[in-house]
């Protein structure tokens, strides 16, 4: 993908090599729906869902399947969600952002959709995790049908394939996309050959297409139709995280890799094991792999485990795209972000989140031992997110879009009345082990919302004294402190007032520098920028100058060096005469009107680990001056 990942986004992402990002993007985004015929019908028919491996069992369940993977994925996400896209980007905190901004008229209903994408976002975090444990296990758990004994080792093998490839996540989506591609295609090709062989010993099977037998399903079993979608949805994880991973790879390679290739494969594998337990109602302990020949068990066993590490890929890549979304928002503290793309700025590693992954999933492999234990865990999460999806796009297609009710109002009401469904029938797992994503979506919500509101509080505090810049430089023309030799760079967020650090520094010391420049960073959509349009400069006289640099998205942040290239006879950026002031506040709980003093507390503590300024910039260590100040929360 490495050619093939040069466009630059959008309806350029399939412009010059469109089959080379088709196979990226297969390699990388749909590795987690890719794999879950391995056990989807396995928990169906042997999970404790009581379905009877009869001719009219299997095709109900083979029709709530192909009509799930029909309206779920092939028209609500690929013809509207991924419609939805923020200058490129997709997933849940894009979508909050564009439906906030439909929203901006109405101040409750963007209060409630703000918090519908912070539980869709956290609970996000949660399927990131299940999804690698659950598929990797399901995989190895096929060498227990090749090898007898062997499966006290499912555990251990299973621990060694998911360390080593979060392991390799900072080597960068593009590169994956490299390696896993080709295997993701030739998965793909695999479960339609398996499908069509399993098919034709049973033909009748494609009588499954008639939604008919879905309806006849409910119909027949009214106390379990709704509960089996519990089950049924196993077919659809990976939807969310198709559309998190658009900002790698753009719309069009994510849809026609879907039509041309992973939905046909996926109906085609799904019929074949309900044609393999038409004949033979006893393969329902493991369809996927009984319906393949003895002598491709083994081989089987090695594509899946490839497969399955693909499908960790999928949602690890996701939960990056959505961690620096969610940074860029606000509700995230500020992390390391390392690009590995000069093309596309949604290719990046964030090793806090990586290795924070890793630790989950290790946990829970740990503690479930078994694909059809963390079964019971599964669905909670990626319903959860489905819906608060489905909730969002409803308002950017009102609000934003300006869509006729007349012909938005029924398609909207069908996506949530499904989802809706999916979610309730999900909701018992919540005690079956379920537990576990909700838990961790409460934890993240809590996070998410406390540095939020906490940096609202900070700013309001801060501001509260605030000095704008022209009257301070007027009250220096008239009263002028004692002046300096050298350079003073004070990096501020704010152009239009005097930063807290300068008006420290000018109370304690007594001092200005014969150059203070009032420095601003911002980040262009762009790769790379030219040295020619690296900065802009403004002169507000007595000595005070106001510096902006643009950086791209793949540009190193280095502030001292792009600061060389701005060459004025009145500023003089020498590195032994250039001091950067740094401001740093401390938090501390009070009774003030704000938030509860434990999150205070815990603003506090976050703010205190954040990623600072200071390596963030590339700043020199010996010319850096920290000037903190105290602010009661």
């Amino acid at each position: 993908m490495g050619q093939a990942s040069s466009q630059a986004a959008g309806s350029e992402h399939s412009a010059a090599k469109p089959i080379g990002m088709l196979v990226a993007a297969v390699g990388v985004v749909y590795g987690d729906i890719g794999t879950s015929p391995l056990y989807t019908l396995k928990e169906v028919f042997s999970g404790g869902y009581g379905v009877p491996v009869t001719h009219d069992g299997v095709l109900g369940i083979l029709a709530l399947i192909f009509w799930s993977l029909i309206w779920v994925v092939s028209i609500k996400y690929m013809m509207f969600v991924l419609r939805a896209d923020n200058q490129g980007e997709g997933g849940i905190m894009a979508l909050t952002a564009l439906a906030r901004r439909a929203a901006a008229g109405h101040a409750r209903l963007r209060t409630l959709l703000v918090v519908c994408g912070l539980i869709g976002a956290a609970l996000f975090y949660g399927d990131s995790m299940i999804t690698p444990a659950i598929s990797v296990l399901s995989a190895i758990e096929g060498l227990g049908l090749a090898f007898d004994g062997i499966d006290h080792w499912v555990v251990p093998l299973s621990l060694i394939v998911l360390v080593a490839l979060f392991l390799i996540q900072r080597h960068g989506t593009a590169r994956i996309g490299i390696l896993f591609g080709p295997i993701m295609v030739t998965w793909f090709v695999v479960l339609g050959a398996l499908g069509v062989y399993g098919i034709l010993q049973h033909p009748e099977v494609l009588q499954a297409m008639n939604p008919v037998w879905g309806v006849r399903f409910f119909i027949v079993h009214p106390g379990m139709g709704v509960a089996i979608l519990g089950a049924v949805v196993l077919a659809l994880t990976g939807a969310e995280a198709l559309y998190a991973d658009m900002g790698h790879f753009g719309r069009k390679p994510i849809a026609r890799a879907w039509f041309i290739l992973v939905l046909p494969a996926l109906v085609l594998n799904y019929f074949g094991q309900g044609a393999l337990l038409l004949g033979d109602p006893e393969a329902a302990r493991n369809p996927f792999y009984l319906l393949a020949p003895s002598w491709a068990l083994i081989p089987l066993v090695g594509l899946s485990t490839m497969a399955t590490v693909i499908a960790s890929q999928a949602v690890i890549s996701g939960a990056f795209s959505l961690t620096r979304q969610a940074i860029q928002l606000g509700y995230i503290p500020r992390m390391h972000i390392q690009h590995t793309s000069s093309a596309e700025q949604g290719q990046i590693y964030i090793g806090a989140v990586n290795w924070s992954l890793m630790v989950g999933v290790i946990l829970l492999v740990l503690g479930f031992e078994s694909s059809g234990a963390l079964a019971s865990a599964y669905g909670v999460a990626v319903t959860g997110t489905m819906l608060m999806t489905t909730i969002l796009v409803s308002a950017v297609m009102l609000l934003l879009w300006k869509w006729p009710p007349v012909l938005a109002v029924p398609v909207l009401l069908g996506f949530l009345l499904v989802d809706g469904l999916y979610f309730a029938a999900n909701v018992p797992k919540i005690v079956q082990g379920g537990a576990f994503p909700v838990i961790a979506g409460i934890v993240l919500f809590v996070l998410m919302t406390t540095w939020k509101r906490g940096k609202q509080l900070l700013v309001d505090r801060i501001d509260e004294g605030g000095l704008p810049l022209p009257i301070f430089i007027s009250s220096i023309a008239v009263q002028p402190p004692h002046r300096v030799q050298g350079t003073a760079v004070f990096l501020t967020a704010r152009p239009d007032a005097v930063p807290h650090a300068l008006l420290h520094n000018l109370l304690h010391n007594q001092v200005l520098h014969e150059q203070v420049v009032l420095l601003t960073v911002v980040y262009e959509d762009i790769p790379r920028v030219p040295p020619t349009r690296r900065f802009e400069v403004e002169s507000h006289g007595e000595g005070f100058f106001r510096v902006i640099l643009h950086f791209g998205f793949i540009d190193e942040p280095d502030v001292p060096q792009a600061l060389k290239l701005c060459h004025l006879d009145d500023l003089d950026f020498s590195p032994m005469r250039t001091t950067y002031f740094l401001s740093r506040e401390t938090v501390i709980a009070s009774k003030l009107v704000g938030m509860a003093r434990w999150r205070e507390a815990l603003f506090a503590f976050m703010l205190q680990n954040a990623n600072g300024n200071l390596r963030f910039f590339n700043l020199p260590l010996n010319r850096v001056i920290e000037l903190g100040t105290q602010v009661e929360m």
